[in-house]
């Protein structure tokens, strides 16, 4: 007899759904997995086996029966252990031993020997991609119900046991010797999934870095508009601090963006039970991460750390030291907020927008800007490292800070130094407002995002101001790229201040910002 049911698979960060057909013909013992499986779809047969016989049902590999599975569509390479709820139940199906209409059902979930339903990657998407589809119900392992509920519009039910899904969808026919009471197994729908925000003290406050008020201000800028930023200076001056406290003072993430950034994670792996990513994510890969770590890839391309970040923050430490094909390879994320990456097989494009922070030294040895040291590196290599930082590289950092040493009589001071991160965070999460508030009907919600249109529209200069700025832009030399920069981070400054329009005063702070002699 021939059965099918429906699943799905992720591909890159796009999902697919795939018909799970199995027929049962008479003949010698055969089991096969038909539609380009890798390895985990393959060995899903004893695994489906093993479940379905410790189940309470007879086991596939008894008599002599040929059983043939097909994913369709075949030409889709099938990857993961996602299939083998499906699998099992078209199987039970096809062999008359359960009865139920499949349409607008479809099945996820991993099967371990004993019947139990194991936890799944790209819950969230595939649940998306499935609502889309037209389906009704999914059925995948409980440990993902609770991320898989965050999408409206179709019923999610979480099972522990493949017993407990048959014995839903096709209960067992009570006899008369049974006697009144008898519980059958039951599923209920997993109820819609409620974001709790949990305002948690930051690791590292602004407070504790002491000094380093520019510094401060230029994390404060790039936190209520997105903008990225560079902060040069010698080792032990704080950059590391001021770095990490930057997650202290950005706002929770809206629904929608929890839904990109939780998807991203979940398909990765990255993602605890039931976990979702409702703050902004922190990445700090080490320089000595590889190309496609951090760019993603592989025969199916997978997320590397640009888009891991997305929503976030990606933080480059010791930028210049990092590979230069990895430093160029940030162009299109910093330009575009995309990443796409080639294959053979097809092209595929992850999001990528996040707030990049990099940080770096003067010079290699690290004793350019200490008092009482001398630089001792040689010209060439001195020229070596600046040259790791390109000029398109440069022009796409908005924000350029310098951290200089910080006197040790400051050090010993006692109390706080400067505003909490708390008070900062509520002027960040106001400029924030008010750029939501601008960019109602558009698909954007940072300054940072703008594009030339938006900018005549939403930053336009009065006369004194476009004529300071195009006199700076000429004795700066800047590019028609930094030039609009400049103007988007004086938005940010004067929202802000609570201001609604663009002063001189916001343009020259904005200025400042831009690199220095020493790049």
């Amino acid at each position: 007899m021939l059965a099918k049911v429906y699943a799905a698979q992720v591909a890159g960060l796009k999902a697919d759904t795939v018909e799970i057909e199995v027929d049962i013909a008479k003949g010698l013992h055969s089991f096969a997995i038909v539609g380009l499986p890798d390895k985990a779809v393959e060995e899903a047969r004893d695994r489906i086996s093993a479940a379905i016989k410790n189940s309470g049902f007879p086991s596939p590999q008894r008599g002599n029966r040929k059983v043939i599975v097909s994913l369709a569509p075949a030409d889709l390479k099938k990857e993961g252990s996602a299939f083998d709820l499906g699998i099992a139940m078209a199987h039970l199906l096809a062999s008359k031993q359960i009865r139920f209409a499949p349409a607008g059902k479809a099945f996820l979930g991993e099967l371990a020997l004993n019947g139990d339903l194991r936890p799944i990657r790209g819950t969230l998407l595939l649940v998306k991609h499935l609502r889309a589809a037209g389906f009704r119900e999914v059925f995948l392992p409980v440990a993902n119900a609770r991320e898989a509920a965050l999408i409206s519009g179709l019923t999610i039910y979480g099972c522990r046991r493949l017993r407990d899904l048959v014995d839903y969808l096709s209960p067992p026919p009570q006899t008369k010797e049974e006697t009144v009471g008898t519980i059958v197994a039951t599923l209920t729908a997993q109820p819609p999934t409620t974001i709790t925000y949990i305002d948690q003290a930051p690791l590292i406050d602004l407070a504790d870095v002491v000094g380093q008020t520019s510094g401060k201000r230029g994390l404060e800028i790039a936190a209520a508009g997105g903008h990225n930023l560079a902060m040069m200076g010698p080792p032990g001056t704080g950059k590391t601090m001021l770095a990490k406290a930057l997650s202290g003072i950005l706002p929770p993430l809206p629904f929608n963006e929890v839904l990109e950034a939780t998807g991203i994670h979940s398909v990765s792996g990255t993602l605890a039970d039931g976990e979702l990513i409702t703050q902004p994510v922190f990445r700090a890969p080490h320089h000595t991460a590889s190309y496609i770590s951090l760019v993603g890839g592989g025969t199916i391309p997978r997320p590397g750390e640009i888009t891991l970040a997305h929503r976030g923050v990606l933080f480059l430490d010791e930028f210049p030291e990092f590979d230069k094909r990895v430093i160029e390879a940030l162009r299109q994320p910093l330009e575009d907020r995309v990443i796409t990456i080639a294959r053979s097989r097809g092209t595929t494009t992850f999001p990528a927008s996040f707030i990049l922070i990099a940080t770096m030294n003067y010079c290699p040895c690290g004793h350019q800007g200490i008092p009482n040291k001398e630089c001792i590196c040689n010209p060439s290599a001195l020229l070596r490292y600046q040259r790791k930082m390109s000029g398109p590289i440069i022009d796409r950092i908005d924000l350029w800070i310098d951290v200089p040493h910080i006197d040790h009589q400051k050090l010993a001071a006692p109390g706080p130094s400067g505003e909490y991160s708390s008070a900062v965070r509520e002027r960040v999460m106001g400029a924030r407002a008010i750029a939501a508030r601008r960019f109602t009907d558009l698909p954007i919600s940072t300054n940072s995002e703008m594009g030339v249109r938006e900018l005549r529209r939403f930053a336009p200069l009065s006369d004194s101001g476009t004529k300071l700025l195009v006199n700076s832009a000429r004795r700066l030399n800047l590019s028609a790229r930094a030039y609009h920069r400049v103007i988007k981070i004086a938005r940010t400054i004067a929202d802000l201040g609570g201001s609604e329009h663009i002063h001189d005063e916001h343009l020259l702070e904005a200025l400042q910002y831009r690199p220095k002699n020493n790049l």
